[in-house]
């Protein structure tokens, strides 16, 4: 029975494309008019890790540089909702950090949740029960009930 009804969950993100993604927005970062003065800029990939490092010098470039990033993984196909993105974090010289993290794998708590809860035979009998009285509104005050 549970053959019949299985289903895979596939969670991963392409690393190849992220790494493209993370490439067009350092060069689209380079080329725009609102970082030309910025002190500091970066934007990291860490393959192994399954992070993207995000360095700059104010809150107003940390969003801007992380919507670049965001509209450069959704034009390359990567699935937004496996990125976990991190709190700005204060770093030296009045700069703030970032990281998104890359889902690659389901967690347990979020496996827990997509997996069906185990019957057991006590609820299968309440489900009989709850299936064997049928109630129908009858009229605005009245309901009928029969079993069956």
């Amino acid at each position: 029975m549970a053959s019949a009804y299985s289903f895979d969950v596939t969670t991963g993100v392409d690393l190849q494309e992220v790494d493209n993604a993370v490439n067009q927005a350092q060069k689209e970062s380079a080329q725009r008019y609102d970082f030309k003065d910025a002190k500091v800029l970066t934007i990291e990939f860490a393959r192994t890790d399954g992070v993207i490092r995000l360095h700059t010098d104010h809150d107003m470039r940390m969003r801007a540089l992380f919507d670049i990033v965001q509209s450069k993984l959704i034009k390359r196909g990567v699935p937004v909702k496996n990125l976990d993105v991190g709190e700005d974090v204060p770093a030296g010289n009045d700069t703030l950090k970032r990281e998104i993290k890359l889902k690659q794998a389901l967690d347990s708590e979020t496996a827990k949740k997509v997996s069906p809860p185990s019957r057991t035979p006590s609820s299968r009998r309440s489900r009989r029960a709850s299936r064997a009285t049928r109630c129908a509104s009858v009229g605005p005050t009245r309901t009928r009930c029969r079993t069956p």
